[in-house]
């Protein structure tokens, strides 16, 4: 791979939930996808069940700031509920 700029890793396949990518240049962000999980939540009151996807990011701070980070997972996972 060459001139990358975000990478995703999915680490979940081997059974990894959470983790801490690490970025090399030319990266500017490493976005990995952890095993999905069975997760309890409110809704309307009531404890269901539902499936949720871990996704941890690790970006260079030369690049992008916390806020465009933060902003960039939010549109992400918003794009991942739509499917």
């Amino acid at each position: 791979m060459q001139h990358a700029t975000i990478t995703l890793s999915n680490f979940g396949a081997i059974a990894g939930i959470f983790a801490t990518p690490v970025v090399t240049p030319p990266q500017v962000a490493i976005v990995g996808a952890g095993r999905i999980i069975e997760k309890v939540i409110m809704r309307d009151g009531q404890a269901c069940g539902v499936k949720a996807l871990p996704l941890s990011i690790t970006f260079d701070h030369r690049a992008c700031t916390g806020g465009e980070a933060a902003r960039f997972v939010k549109v992400l996972v918003e794009h991942l509920q739509q499917g």
